[in-house]
């Protein structure tokens, strides 16, 4: 059974990110993500051409390195925005 290799950012499609631009100023720590994420797109889907050419090697590997790099990158950016729910009514 052959598996479907996809690439980029599987949390959201193309139309989500033309949808979804935030205004640099407003929301900075978002637009990171977001060109954060439109690069690790770019770089998965080089990444699946190379490898369906048939490249393999130090090349690929510091490929894939940098994509860990900019997914590491985009969790830290990410954890930046989570709120604690605090409880209300005591002090």
């Amino acid at each position: 059974m052959a598996t479907e290799r996809r690439s980029g950012n599987r949390l959201c499609t193309r139309t989500e990110q033309t949808i979804n631009k935030l205004p640099g100023r407003r929301f900075p720590v978002q637009r990171a993500i977001q060109e954060l994420s439109d690069g690790l797109d770019a770089l998965n889907e080089r990444i699946t051409e190379l490898e369906n050419e048939g490249h393999r090697g130090h090349a690929m590997d510091v490929l894939k390195e940098n994509a860990l790099d900019f997914a590491r990158r985009i969790d830290e950016l990410r954890s930046v925005l989570i709120v604690v729910p605090t409880k209300k009514g005591r002090s």
